[in-house]
C-alpha cells in the first residue's frame, strides 16, 4: 500500500513571471519497505522533481498526499516528522561531533533549543549504531572520510524518525567501495526497518542491482515506474539518453556504446 503519492503532479522552475514545466501528469508512489531509485540524464528534472517531493520548491500543479492526505494541509513541523532528506550538499558541521550532528535529526521533536531527553539520545545512538558508526560517535566530523560523512547524514535522518526518506545523489562525491556500501546500507534499511527510501542517483549499475521500483526520466520526459527487474527487462532504459549511439546492455545492467 502506497505511503506517499502525487496525483497529477507537474513541476518546474519560475523566473520572473515566467514558469517552465519539465514534467507534468506524475502519479507516483513510494511504499514502505522500499528502495526506490530516480533515473535520467542530466537536466531531465530529477532535481526539479526531489526539490518538489520535499517541499523545497511549490509544484506547478497536482497533489502530494501522505496516508491520503494533501501535504498542503499539513504544517511544516508534521512534516518534518513524516520526512527526512539527505541532499546532496556538503554541509560545514566539521566542529561537531558524530553524535551531536546526528542529535539535530530530533529538532522536530525537541523543538528550536534542542535540548534531548534520555529518550532522544538513545534514538540517537541507536541511529548511528544502524549505520555502523558507532565506533565514531564522539569523533568531529571534520575528520571523517566522504564516506563515514555520508552514513552520519543518513543517520541523522534516521534520527529524525520519519516513515519517508528522500536521498539526492547520495553517492555523488563517493569512490565506489563507498558507493556499493551507501547503496547496500539503503537497501537494509529500507528492507529492514520498513522505510519508504527514494534517491535519485547516476549510479545505473548499482541501483539495478539493489533497489525494488525504479523511476525513470525518459528523453521525452515520460517518468516511467515500475519493478526493478522488469525495467531492466522491457525498453523502459534505452528510453532515457537522446543518443541513440549509446545503448543499456541488460547483462551488465549499465549502459555502453553502439556497435552500430
Amino acid at each position: 500500500m502506497a505511503i506517499f503519492e502525487t496525483q497529477n503532479l507537474a513541476v518546474g522552475y519560475t523566473h520572473g513571471k515566467q514558469t517552465t514545466t519539465l514534467l507534468s501528469g506524475l502519479n507516483l508512489s513510494l511504499e514502505s519497505g522500499q528502495l526506490v531509485a530516480l533515473l535520467g540524464q542530466n537536466g531531465a528534472g530529477k532535481s526539479t522533481l526531489i526539490r518538489a517531493l520535499t517541499f523545497a520548491t511549490k509544484p506547478v500543479e497536482g497533489k502530494i498526499l501522505l496516508h491520503g492526505v494533501d501535504f498542503d494541509t499539513i504544517t511544516r513541523s508534521e512534516r518534518a516528522r513524516l520526512l527526512s532528506l539527505v541532499s546532496t550538499e556538503r554541509i560545514q558541521a566539521g566542529a561537531l561531533t558524530v553524535t551531536e550532528l546526528v542529535g539535530l535529526g530530533r529538532q522536530p521533536y525537541t523543538g528550536f533549543l534542542g535540548r534531548l531527553s534520555d529518550a532522544d539520545r538513545d534514538i540517537v545512538a541507536d541511529s548511528i549504531s544502524s549505520v555502523g558508526m558507532s565506533h565514531k560517535a564522539d569523533s568531529f566530523v571534520a575528520n571523517l572520510s566522504d564516506g563515514e560523512r555520508q552514513k552520519v547524514m543518513i543517520a541523522r535522518a534516521l534520527a529524525q524518525h520519519t516513515p519517508i526518506i528522500v536521498l539526492d545523489e547520495p553517492t555523488a562525491f563517493l569512490d565506489a567501495a563507498s558507493r556499493i556500501e551507501t547503496m547496500q546500507l539503503l537497501a537494509s534499511l529500507a528492507h529492514e526497518q520498513n522505510k519508504a527510501i527514494l534517491l535519485s542517483t547516476h549510479d545505473i549499475s548499482r541501483s539495478l542491482m539493489l533497489t525494488d521500483q525504479l523511476w525513470v526520466i525518459a528523453r521525452d520526459r515520460q517518468v516511467l515506474t515500475g519493478p526493478t527487474s522488469e525495467m531492466v527487462a522491457s525498453d523502459a532504459m534505452n528510453r532515457v539518453f537522446a543518443n541513440s549511439s549509446i545503448i543499456f546492455n541488460s547483462t551488465h545492467c549499465d549502459y555502453e556504446a553502439s556497435e552500430g
